[in-house]
């Protein structure tokens, strides 16, 4: 890793692997698939930064274990096809700076 003034430079990947998730049995996040299967464009795949949806044949496979909880999916969904909400309490992502 190179230094700038003084900065290491760390990969998105690599900060990462140090948060922890503690995963809710109940999904916070729920697709409507016939929603999700008139999508043209299909933007969620794309744009989630966690990689959480990916295209198979022609349907989104999802899983909610990975989610960053940042929300992008529901904001680019053009279908309305998420419901999206946060993990009950002390569920999910915990962030670690070190």
């Amino acid at each position: 890793m190179s230094e700038t003034a003084g900065l290491q430079r760390i990969r998105v990947e690599d900060l990462l692997q140090r948060d922890s998730w503690d995963v809710d049995p109940r999904p916070h996040i729920r697709l409507n698939a016939e929603k999700c299967a008139g999508c043209p464009t299909k933007p969620c795949t794309r744009m989630c930064p966690a990689g959480c949806y990916v295209e198979a044949g022609g349907s989104i496979v999802f899983s909610y274990e990975g989610c960053l909880e940042c929300g992008t999916c529901r904001v680019v969904c053009p279908m309305e096809a998420i419901e999206w909400d946060y993990p009950v309490s002390g569920r999910g992502i915990q962030y670690r700076t070190a």
